[in-house]
């Protein structure tokens, strides 16, 4: 790449930067949802509907609407009907504002990564605040409530039939439980029980669960020993969680240690390449910068990590499998462009 190219790909990332960052504040501030539902608006009138200060409403506006976000429409701005999926509806497949919101909130620790990489230290998840939290679980949600239950789990042979039949089910990583929300509701007999460290995040997917109506099938834990003693799950899954762990091995030998000898141990990861070529597509582009901005920095925030990053690749997961016991890894033949299954075999 010569130096004009470089350049003008700077300038280029700068315009991304300032949609990514203008797109978070018209996420978090619900001004979608109200252009959505009540628009096309005059600055004032989003102002009004939104709550927020009339000036600033009128140049963000102007602003979405020069980047092309927004619709300019004799003095009023409309969110385009094809913008809304990616932008409002948090259902929907194709719903990335709540990637604006972890990126703008991994931004805002560029002084503390940067600290890191002076200290050889790391960036607490709790130091990247509710937003990357809230952000995580909303990126993922749809997946999981689709896909996960729709097509994924019930590929693996014989698992959608011992869930029907009562199975328990352990997730660990659960975040704010969406994963475990989806089999509850997928699966009425199972019962599952999921694990997260972080209280926040049990305690949004403790909501969240209640909302949903599976409370009575859902036990979130915050602590491993706070799981049933004695039970052997038909299925334990950790759910793009293992390269944030600081030692896998431990966690992957737990998860053995907890499943039935005929269960089954999945993990779903990012899908990375097979090995390091120096360069990348947009996949191994995105997985690096998460590596660097939040992945790496928090589990080198632990004393003791072996520091995986986001790129965890097939060959570094099999080697911690084996080393937590388990004969080989199997990768399932799940498509999907950003993540990778693996049954992890006896």
């Amino acid at each position: 790449m010569d130096t004009a190219h470089l350049a003008d790909r700077l300038v280029a990332s700068a315009l991304g930067l300032i949609d990514v960052v203008t797109i978070s504040i018209g996420h978090q501030l619900g001004l979608y949802r109200v252009l959505h539902d009540r628009g096309p608006l005059a600055p004032d009138q989003l102002a009004e509907l939104a709550g927020i200060a009339p000036r600033y409403a009128r140049e963000w506006l102007e602003q979405q609407s020069v980047a092309g976000i927004l619709e300019h429409r004799d003095g009023t701005f409309a969110l385009p009907a094809e913008h809304a999926p990616v932008l409002v509806d948090a259902g929907d497949l194709t719903y990335l504002a709540p990637l604006a919101d972890l990126m703008t909130a991994a931004a805002a620790q560029t002084e503390a990564i940067t600290t890191a990489f002076r200290t050889g230290g790391g960036v607490p998840w709790s130091v990247y605040g509710p937003l990357m939290r809230t952000a995580q679980a909303a990126g993922n949600r749809p997946w999981f409530l689709g896909p996960l239950t729709a097509e994924w789990l019930p590929s693996v042979a014989g698992l959608s039939d011992r869930l029907d039949g009562g199975g328990r089910v352990l997730e660990v990583g659960c975040g704010e439980g969406w994963a475990s929300i989806a089999v509850a509701t997928r699966w009425p007999s199972a019962h599952v029980d999921a694990l997260d460290i972080d209280d926040a995040s049990i305690q949004a997917a403790r909501n969240h669960a209640a909302e949903a109506g599976v409370s009575d099938r859902v036990t979130f834990h915050t602590d491993p020993a706070t799981l049933p003693e004695g039970v052997r799950y038909d299925l334990a899954m950790a759910l793009e969680c293992v390269h944030d762990v600081s030692d896998p091995v431990p966690l992957l030998g737990e998860m053995r240690a907890r499943t039935a000898e005929d269960g089954v141990v999945l993990v779903m990861d990012e899908r990375t390449t097979d090995a390091f070529t120096g360069s990348g597509d947009e996949i191994e582009q995105l997985l690096y910068g998460w590596s660097v901005l939040i992945c790496l920095p928090d589990s080198m925030s632990h004393p003791g990590s072996v520091a995986t990053g986001t790129v965890m690749r097939p060959e570094t997961l099999r080697g911690y499998a084996t080393a937590a016991g388990f004969s080989d890894v199997e990768v399932l033949p799940i498509e999907h462009d950003l993540w990778r299954f693996y049954q992890l075999l006896r």
